[in-house]
């Protein structure tokens, strides 16, 4: 009897989910713990592995459709796994796949006692690739490409089916160096993952590319939605004389780096400073639940990491026991994992207030969303030099505004301005930062 293989607890919040990638086709050997199928979710992608060696009897479920908990994605023949019914299943296995591949190059079946004869180059089955006989990553790899699936690509996978690598193989024999005249398919750039594009055409016609949005890109839109239409927020602004945090940065860095391993950023002084903010006004690191008001009295901040599909936002877990090396090791280290898409769903899980810098990418004020059901969120922006006036004086100074965002329902605009001159205050003397860590 098989076993079904099932979409897990997926985490906190988490109830459905989308097949990106099947590692194993029908008829594949697996054994205990090798990943089946990935599945992306709107946090991190997570692999299914088997829970008992077999093979893939079935898949129910194709790459590119939405699952939920307890969907059953495919089922394990275990009885394969037993000594016997192993070789002969695999056995079976073989002879079909090999019999599939035959049909698709057009051959014919050896004969008991033969040997099957490899095909050779000149009898290759060239046939249109219709989306019918693309894998599902395939299709979707020829679409970002601009691929028309009338195009005779050769199918190396089971029954002739295309495969992303025949498609990249195809894409590279058509970049080769060709005969003067002959027509060069250039790929086409990677879009986001929502794109219409109008593109100039010979004819004169415009062209529009509509693509499906991944999950992670459709949960982001609808929870920016919902936080815009669940919260009265507001925003506030100030700006922030950067001097003395980039006065230390500058004389420490070298020898900070010396001693952990790791950059001074300018994060970690934005995090030390909120933490005092927020033990100043506890309302800002709280949340609504019905009609209660939840305080907090721990403190782990999100530090917001931009990647290709969107915002992540990893949290620092009980910050204010933490020292600016650490801060800083543990950001760098959510940004590698973000790189590597290696973050799972602790890492990104809860969180009582948000840091964002858009300063990375050279924004001079924006707007932050709230990232409920956190009640506040810190905007950082660009340094730049500016004229300013102290003591009577016009001054050049490397200066940065800050925007708070928060849920007018629970702080008043009177706290978060104070909360916000609180940080600026922090910022421009950061001693106070450093007798109180």
């Amino acid at each position: 009897m098989g076993t079904d293989i099932v979409v897990p607890n997926l985490g906190e919040s988490i109830i459905e989910a989308t097949v990106a990638t099947w590692h194993k086709k029908v008829g594949d050997r697996v054994e205990v713990g090798e990943p089946l199928v990935e599945l992306e979710t709107d946090k991190v992608n997570l692999e299914v592995g088997a829970e008992q060696a077999g093979i893939l009897a079935e898949i129910r479920h194709p790459e590119g459709e939405d699952v939920k908990v307890g969907d059953v994605l495919g089922r394990l023949d275990p009885a394969a796994a037993q000594p016997g019914a192993a070789q002969r299943s695999a056995s079976e296995t073989a002879a079909k796949l090999v019999e599939e591949k035959l049909v698709s190059e057009n051959l014919e079946a050896p004969k008991p006692g033969e040997h099957p004869v490899s095909p050779q180059p000149s009898v290759r089955n060239y046939q249109p690739a219709s989306e019918e006989r693309m894998t599902p990553v395939a299709r979707r790899f020829a679409q970002d490409q601009g691929i028309n699936p009338a195009e005779e690509i050769p199918g190396s996978g089971p029954g002739g089916r295309v495969t992303r690598v025949d498609i990249e193989n195809f894409i590279g024999q058509k970049a080769a160096p060709q005969p003067p005249g002959t027509p060069r398919l250039e790929p086409k750039p990677q879009q986001p993952a929502l794109t219409i594009t109008s593109v100039p055409a010979t004819n004169g016609d415009r062209l529009e590319e509509r693509v499906k949005m991944t999950r992670r890109r459709r949960t982001i839109a609808q929870r920016l939605v919902e936080a815009q239409h669940s919260s009265a927020m507001l925003t506030t602004f100030n700006d922030v004389d950067m001097g003395a945090v980039m006065e230390i940065r500058q004389r420490r860095k070298q020898a900070f780096n010396d001693k952990y391993g790791v950059s001074l950023g300018i994060v970690s002084f934005f995090v030390k400073a909120s933490i005092l903010a927020l033990r100043s006004f506890p309302q800002v690191n709280a949340e609504i639940q019905g009609d209660e008001l939840v305080f907090k009295h721990y403190y782990d901040i999100g530090v917001a990491i931009g990647v290709e599909e969107g915002l992540v936002v990893p949290v620092l877990r009980d910050v204010d026991q933490m020292t600016f090396a650490d801060i800083e090791r543990s950001i760098q280290g959510f940004v590698q994992k973000a790189k590597d898409n290696t973050l799972t769903l602790e890492d990104l899980r809860g969180g009582t207030f948000t840091i964002t810098n858009g300063g990375v990418f050279g924004s001079l004020l924006s707007t932050p969303i709230l990232n409920s059901p956190q009640v506040a969120i810190l905007g950082l922006h660009r340094i730049e030099d500016r004229p300013i006036v102290r003591e009577g004086q016009v001054v050049i100074r490397p200066m940065m505004y800050l925007a708070l965002s928060y849920d007018h329902r629970i702080i008043d605009g009177r706290e978060a301005i104070q909360f916000l001159v609180q940080i600026k205050e922090a910022i421009e003397n950061p001693e106070t930062m450093l007798l109180d860590s």
